[in-house]
């Protein structure tokens, strides 16, 4: 509560032009507030945006490339371990200019995520105080939660951010993590940390493939760990490259770029040599006296890409037509998951509706789960089965019942779901002749076989499914009335792809089941979601599995998906004003990339980009 009654009193004082209280607030908050009052930046006003072209972004990502690879697979590690928690994680340049971000939607949706972008400036002079200028700044990890943000309308997040420095100490870019809670978030403070060091690591193995790499600690357990120093050494024992724990545990040495391993160590780099490459852990002093355990982690002369991270083998899911579970964070969906387990529990006939590709079979499954039955899901393509043979394949038929029937007969699929669920897909397609056996199958229970006088009473769950109006089909007579106010007990409607709030998460949740390692960023999802996605989810996992096949990094970013239709036409064809227009060609496609993000809001767009509304109306009209 301290912390708290402080950081109110030092708004108040803010706020109000007093003077800031001593000791209310961390020290770089305190001085970054005052370097912001000394700009003259209003805390209650809304903060200047500044977004850099596209164009710009690119070349930055260019120029990092190396980073920004390593960088994006930490990110979708870092996203999975905090997802659900309403946040983002964003990758900077060393300017402080974000170059990628991955979110959760429920953020990205945000007026916060929306200002989180490829190519939004986070520098403290436009944004005030915000941990990924601090970062950038002060090349030290930096927290700044809640209402120590300078603009109070940042007071509702957290943020994280850390610098990944090179071996100089030079800051190559920035870590950030943000999220909509003003509590303090500690642990996920020390996630972030931990993947800019591990991304540092990566850095000196991907730079320094062809030379010695060596780990050392003073205590053998932690070899293993991001405490450890990482020291790379040349075939003579000059040292090219150490890691940020390297250099503590070296303080006072002379451990900088170009020194020698002898400068460092007792041992000569010979003898330590003939330990390291015997694969062992060896014991040796530095020059200051204290012991360290070390060990070789890279013979030197290998090929640039040795240590490089190969892009993840496509696994077998890839070549698996339906993923094992679904994303159902969309409203409509969500409510229908929730009445669907008191449908089954009453032996409801469900019925699942939704164009080609929503998921039905997936529903379907789904409500055999919910049911807890013991019995087997048995699913039957209606319109597969041929039209003399329906009747046969659905309840059984004896043996030589009829021409070309099984020799041994067939107990029919009815018999199969017992204490299980039936699943007649594409219900639409059942041939007339057979719906009326099929109606009084579903009010009695019982089953008879072709050719058979006995009848078996049976235990099944009945879910059916169509992408077509059986209403519309009931009016014109080819499905027969009865049957269809029979099997529509109860009814979900499966939304189209395009359609649905969660569309993010179905890209992630696909993701994560076909390729777990590969990052896909916001701005990826974000060209996605302009396609119309007539096919829905199953066009869509087909576009992700063809980028996973093409991709050269492994990650996916908006290059990605350059196959993919967005419904944008060519701005020379679609634009008038951006011929004659002084704002070029590349401006005029950045003000529009910048209004689909912002749900073509305009008033955002504009202030994204400090445009007049009028100019981003001739842009986007």
């Amino acid at each position: 509560m301290q912390h708290l009654s402080g950081i109110e009193r030092a708004r108040n004082a803010l706020e109000n032009g007093g003077r800031l209280p001593v000791g209310s607030l961390p020290s770089v908050v305190a001085d970054s507030w005052q370097r912001c009052r000394d700009l003259g930046l209003d805390p209650r006003a809304a903060p200047r945006n500044s977004v850099v072209p596209f164009s710009q972004v690119n070349q930055r990502r260019e120029q990092n490339a190396a980073l920004r690879r390593l960088a994006l697979a930490e990110m979708q590690l870092l996203h999975s371990q905090i997802a659900g928690s309403n946040f983002m994680i964003a990758l900077g340049d060393a300017d402080g200019v974000v170059l990628d971000t991955i979110s959760d939607q429920h953020f990205a949706d945000s007026a916060a995520g929306r200002s989180i972008i490829p190519g939004s400036l986070w520098n403290e002079d436009l944004r005030g105080t915000n941990a990924l200028g601090l970062a950038a700044m002060a090349h030290r990890p930096v927290a700044i939660y809640g209402r120590e943000h300078y603009f109070s309308c940042h007071g509702h997040l957290s943020c994280m951010a850390a610098p990944i420095l090179n071996s100089r100490g030079e800051t190559l870019g920035l870590l950030d993590a943000s999220c909509a809670f003003e509590a303090r978030q500690e642990h996920t403070h020390a996630l972030v940390r931990m993947a800019a060091a591990q991304i540092e690591n990566g850095l000196i193995y991907q730079e320094c493939s062809e030379s010695f790499i060596f780990a050392f600690h003073p205590r053998v357990e932690y070899l293993d760990t991001l405490s450890a120093g990482l020291l790379s050494v040349s075939p003579d024992g000059s040292i090219i490259s150490l890691n940020r724990p390297g250099t503590t545990l070296l303080a006072g040495l002379p451990a900088a770029i170009g020194s020698h391993f002898d400068d460092l160590f007792e041992a000569g780099f010979g003898s330590a040599m003939d330990g390291l490459l015997n694969g062992g852990v060896i014991r040796i002093r530095d020059r200051a006296g204290s012991g360290v355990f070390m060990v070789c982690r890279q013979i030197g002369q290998r090929g640039a890409d040795a240590m490089a991270k190969p892009a993840p083998a496509l696994p077998a899911l890839l070549r698996r037509s339906n993923a094992p579970d679904f994303v159902c964070d969309d409203p409509i969906v969500k409510r229908s998951m929730t009445d669907i387990a008191d449908a089954v529990t009453l032996r409801m006939p469900v019925h699942i509706t939704g164009e080609t590709g929503t998921g039905k079979d997936l529903m379907a499954r789904h409500a055999h789960t919910l049911s807890g039955r013991k019995g087997q899901f048995v699913p039957v393509n209606c319109g597969a089965v041929p039209e003399n043979l329906f009747i046969a394949e659905i309840f059984g038929h004896e043996r030589g019942a009829f021409t070309n029937a099984r020799d041994e007969g067939s107990p029919g699929l009815a018999r199969t779901a017992d204490k299980g669920t039936l699943f007649f897909d594409e219900v639409a397609d059942i041939p007339l002749a057979a719906q009326t056996s099929l109606l009084r199958f579903l009010d009695s229970m019982e089953v008879r076989s072709v050719g058979g006088q006995k009848t078996l009473k049976v235990d099944v769950q009945i879910v059916s499914a169509t992408n077509r109006n059986l209403q519309e089909m009931v009016a014109t007579k080819a499905f027969r009335a009865d049957l269809y106010y029979r099997l529509n007990a109860f009814t979900i409607r499966l939304p189209a792809l395009k359609a649905r709030s969660d569309f993010a998460g179905v890209v992630r949740h696909l993701m994560q089941a076909m390729a777990p390692d590969t990052a896909v960023t916001d701005a990826a999802i974000a060209r996605l979601a302009l396609h119309s996605w007539p096919g829905n989810i199953r066009e869509l996992k087909t576009a992700l599995q063809r980028a996973l096949v093409r991709r050269r990094m492994d990650y996916l970013d908006e290059d990605s998906f350059e196959d993919i239709n967005t419904g944008e036409k060519n701005v020379d064809d679609s634009c008038d004003s951006c011929r004659p227009h002084p704002l070029s060609r590349s401006k005029c496609r950045e003000i529009r990339s910048i209004f689909q993000m912002s749900g073509e809001n305009i008033s955002k767009t504009a202030r994204v980009l400090n445009l007049s509304r009028t100019t981003v109306y001739k842009h986007v009209r």
